[in-house]
């Protein structure tokens, strides 16, 4: 298990063995070589070397959708993580997407019920 960092450092998802998760163990997204893609397929962005989940401000049109693969079973996280390297300063064209788009990377449960 590899923890990912958001920019600011705090500790956001885990990779582990080609899939993305929350930090609440459920899965929300699959990695392919370095590109990521959410539940649905849809392109995210790539992890840096270190460690966090990043994209060009305008996204490639040749990887915009894959192919999900089967759910993996949920992801037991321990307690901590180790803490997060110093992180250099983005260029101006590339953006952190759990800071940039938090939304597209939380996960609801197609089996929790809906509020009333």
């Amino acid at each position: 298990m590899i923890p990912i960092y958001r920019s600011d450092g705090e500790w956001v998802a885990a990779y582990d063995k080609g899939f993305l998760y929350g930090i609440d163990g459920e899965w929300i997204g699959f990695v392919v070589g370095r590109e990521v893609f959410d539940t649905g397929g849809s392109y995210l962005g790539f992890l840096s070397d270190d460690q966090r989940l990043l994209r060009k401000r305008t996204r490639p049109i040749d990887r915009l959708i894959m192919a999900p693969p089967l759910p993996p079973p949920r992801l037991v996280l321990p307690a901590a993580v180790p803490l997060p390297p110093l992180f250099p300063a983005l260029p101006h064209q590339i953006i952190d997407m759990f800071e940039e788009f938090p939304e597209k990377l939380s996960h609801i449960s197609e089996t929790r019920p809906d509020m009333d």
